[in-house]
Order: structure tokens, then C-alpha cells, then sequence
């Protein structure tokens, strides 16, 4: 049975990196929606998807409907990071292999409770009187629109994936 990239995406960062990674295995892949209705639950996958305050979007319906074989979380933090917050928040068991990957930001794309967020984190961060580089990288991030998606982002799942 062969395993397919299934993804959500927001901005198109992870869309992005569900193509990048298609293309280097050969694996099929397909948005969520049309997953839905074409895998069941023996189904090997591959899920992809954005991280909002450390959870992994549409990770509970991915675990419900498919054999999700290891989560592929894009957000803002640098690529390898946060892999413990993100697997406790979102409710990742142990067994599935988590990689997070940085994506970007769309700051003008952002609405509602998203740009209120974003607006407040902001401040929060230009009011410290001392900021560490990692802070600063953070402030950066939330302030202009960036794009981090690129290959190299996609080594170590492409490296678990040899090993299997």
C-alpha cells in the first residue's frame, strides 16, 4: 500500500512543501478534503499541515480518518523546534514520528482573531527592554511577510523516511 501526502494549508506554505516532498519521494498528494472522501483509515499517510498556538491543524481529523505514519507541522518557530510543545498540545502519541518545519508568515493575509493575535504577541515583544536574538528573529517574523519554505527544510523527514 502505498503512503500519500495529505496536507491543510492556510497561506500555501504547507501546500508548498507537500509538492516539494511529492516530488521527492513520488508518494501522491492530496488536501485534506479530497482525502476525506478517497482514503479510509488503512491508509498510510504522510500529514502536513500549519501549526496555530502550538497545535497542529486538522491533526485530530487526520488521525481519525487515515494510518498517519508522521506529522509534518509547518509554522513560524525554526525548523526542529518546539517538537515536544507541539506533540503535547496537539495530542501527537509517541509512535508517530513529528517534525516541525518553518513556513512563513502573511501578515497582510491575516484577519480577524489571527491579526489580533499577531498584533498583541507584537507588542508584547517591542515593549521588552531586552530582547534575545531569538526574540528579535520573532519580531521580524510578525512584522513583515516571510517566506522560509525551501528543500532543505524537508531533510530530516526525507532522512526518516530512508531509514524505513
Amino acid at each position: 500500500m502505498s503512503t500519500t501526502i495529505v496536507f491543510s494549508s492556510k497561506h500555501g506554505h504547507t501546500k508548498r512543501y507537500a509538492q516539494m516532498l511529492a516530488s521527492k519521494t513520488g508518494f501522491p498528494v492530496m488536501d485534506i478534503d479530497s482525502a476525506r472522501s478517497k482514503l479510509g483509515s488503512q491508509d498510510p499517510v504522510i500529514f502536513m499541515s500549519w501549526i496555530h498556538a502550538s497545535h497542529v491543524i486538522d491533526y485530530k481529523i487526520a488521525a481519525r480518518k487515515f494510518a498517519v505514519l508522521a506529522v509534518c507541522a509547518v509554522g513560524l518557530c525554526d525548523t526542529g523546534t518546539l517538537i515536544n510543545e507541539v506533540r503535547k498540545a496537539t495530542g501527537i502519541d509517541a509512535e508517530t514520528a513529528l517534525f516541525t518545519i518553518q513556513g512563513g508568515m502573511d501578515v497582510s493575509g491575516l484577519k480577524g482573531a489571527d491579526k489580533l493575535l499577531i498584533s498583541m504577541l507584537t507588542k508584547g515583544l517591542s515593549a521588552q527592554k531586552e530582547k534575545s536574538e531569538q526574540d528579535r528573529r520573532m519580531l521580524e517574523l510578525l512584522t513583515s511577510d516571510k517566506d522560509f519554505v525551501c528543500e532543505e527544510n524537508l531533510s530530516q523527514i526525507l532522512a526518516w523516511l530512508d531509514m524505513k
